[in-house]
């Protein structure tokens, strides 16, 4: 078993919940998110192993089903691997704007409860519910509350850890996955914390997790038991004394509420290296269009554009560019990636990877644009409008640009 699985395997199912007193701070984990949305349209595969992924020779697995997951498959293995270990997998494609969707809906389901959100990634959350309490209940209560709304309005599942720091939480999900709730009593943390194995801590990484076994620490007890000016005398100042609160339960960091994803992005990973700028520049349309499409349905507009260009070697060039205005057009996008391209030099160079990712994101609603007579843009994004309803009613993909009506090149397609 892996080091990842034995870290986040399915805990047994716990009974009646501890003590919450004390425990407002929740950690909100999707099962299997995007398996789970992808099962919405096809329940006939309920039960099998599922892997969400790209199916070509670099591939590599987004998600799996509990299923798959008995087999060893897991998130950013290689396809071919996880191939091998389940042959039977039924392997779909990442659909990122359906699972964005389902993960903003989420997201209010969440801030119905509390404002006192803080968004990890698209599936998982910590709450501080301190105040809804006197509205809601009992902090287990409102767990309930959310586990039960999260499934009759999107028909998925989740599974939620109650503790009375961010960290105990986030470990306590991982204990009752999938589809459970797990209570750390906030008297209780020590005992649950002391003997799990020491890599569950946050900070310790494999070479970490190596220099702590050869000391002889190997749970979390062993560790906090050691003194603190020895474990910075092996570990630095700063991550010595980071491990040593830990482990005795102490986290003071706050739920930071933010409405808004900091950036939007895709990235492709091509089959086979390429070197035709025209194939490049027309992953760049395609994924350009992506990102506006994002950008467009999530209300945000965003000033810096960049493009990632990794090479054969694994070497990665990122170049970016601040507009004088924000934009959530995927023409404005395109033309910006091109120029960024271009400007790189690396017109004939081998590519493995091109990314294209919008930030300083803001409202569009609140962000004020300047007018101008006959401004062209004004024909274009009422042309994007419409192929975003035309998405929306007929599917994605339904209306775009000629250039992308033929595709020979096969890919795998990730947002990060």
């Amino acid at each position: 078993m892996s080091r990842k699985q034995q870290l986040h395997r399915p805990g047994p199912q716990p009974g009646p919940p501890g003590d919450d007193t004390g425990c407002a701070i929740l950690h909100v984990d999707m099962d299997a998110f995007f398996v789970s949305v992808e099962l919405l349209s096809r329940p006939e595969l309920r039960g099998a192993p599922v892997v969400v992924g790209g199916a070509g020779p670099r591939g590599v697995v987004a998600a799996a089903s509990y299923e798959a997951r008995g087999y060893g498959v897991h998130s950013a293995m290689p396809m071919t691997r996880a191939r091998r270990l389940c042959p039977m997998a039924v392997v779909l494609p990442p659909r990122h704007d359906v699972y964005a969707e389902v993960s903003a809906a989420v997201m209010e389901v969440f801030r119905s409860i509390t404002p006192l959100v803080e968004p990890l990634a698209m599936d998982e959350a910590f709450l501080d519910v301190k105040g809804a309490l006197r509205r809601l209940g009992r902090p287990a209560e409102i767990a309930r509350l959310i586990r039960a709304q999260v499934s009759e309005q999107q028909g998925i599942t989740c599974s939620v850890g109650v503790a009375s720091t961010k960290f105990v939480a986030k470990l306590a999900s991982t204990r009752c996955k999938p589809d459970g709730m797990f209570v750390v009593p906030a008297g209780g943390v020590i005992d649950f914390l002391h003997p799990l194995p020491v890599a569950a801590l946050w900070g310790v990484g494999e070479r970490t997790e190596q220099t702590l076994t050869r000391l002889g620490l190997r749970t979390v007890r062993d560790l906090a038991q050691v003194p603190l000016g020895a474990l910075q005398r092996e570990l630095g100042d700063a991550l010595g004394a980071h491990l040593h609160e830990l482990a005795w339960g102490r986290d003071p960091r706050p739920v930071v509420a933010t409405g808004q994803d900091k950036s939007i992005g895709a990235e492709e990973t091509f089959d086979h290296d390429i070197d035709d700028p025209t194939i490049i520049r027309r992953e760049l349309l395609r994924l350009s269009e992506k990102v506006g499409v994002r950008l467009r349905s999530a209300g945000h507009v965003g000033r810096t554009i960049s493009v990632k260009l990794r090479m054969a070697d694994f070497k990665t060039m990122t170049r970016s560019r601040t507009l004088r205005e924000p934009t959530d057009l995927s023409r404005v996008i395109y033309a910006t990636v091109c120029e960024l391209y271009d400007v790189a030099g690396l017109d004939r160079t081998p590519l493995r990877l091109v990314g294209v990712r919008v930030e300083n994101l803001g409202s569009a609603e609140e962000t004020p644009r300047q007018l101008a007579l006959g401004e062209p843009d004004t024909g274009w994004r009422e042309a994007e409008r419409v192929m975003d309803q035309a998405a929306s009613k007929f599917g994605a993909g339904a209306v775009r640009p000629a250039a992308l009506m033929r595709r020979g090149d096969g890919s795998d397609t990730r947002e990060r």
